[in-house]
């Protein structure tokens, strides 16, 4: 396994797979699709405070991360992604472990991220690196009833 930077297709490729797989997985809609684009069309705008990695073995994607500027001392984790193909041998956890170390490098004091309540398997590897539950709210979204929950981990 490796873990590069992105190249020319990636950020599509990212986009792609989360509006075809992840969207399908839980019900989503197409507003889903429209803010991983949204976030991923961010990506390269703010050098050295952001970084992204793209997990690879013998030429084939099947995983990715963001880690974007939230404020000066706050980094955000963003569109965790590993292909079903991949799930359950480690890969999310090295992906975060990257993006914790990452952000203590480029001199944040926190990281935190957004999920939802039923992405059980997100959750578990997210409280086993230390992150903390900061809030829940229900709400509605990209179609579907949700728990929103946002994730804290101090640096």
């Amino acid at each position: 396994m490796i873990f590069r930077q992105p190249k020319s297709g990636d950020l599509g490729w990212i986009v792609h797979r989360h509006g075809t797989v992840i969207a399908d997985e839980f019900g989503w809609d197409i507003r889903f699709e429209a803010k991983i684009a949204e976030i991923v069309g961010q990506y390269g705008q703010n050098p050295g405070r952001e970084q992204c990695w793209i997990a690879e073995r013998d030429g084939e994607i099947l995983g990715s991360v963001f880690v974007m500027p939230e404020d000066e001392t706050t980094a955000r984790l963003r569109v965790l992604y590993v292909e079903s193909s991949a799930r359950g041998i480690g890969l999310g956890r090295q992906l975060v472990d990257l993006s914790i170390g990452f952000a203590r490098e480029a001199g944040y004091r926190k990281l935190v991220l957004w999920t939802h309540s039923f992405q059980k398997s997100a959750r578990k590897i997210y409280q086993a690196a230390g992150f903390r539950l900061a809030s829940e709210e229900a709400t509605r979204s990209f179609g579907v009833e949700v728990i929103s929950e946002t994730w804290e981990l101090e640096l």
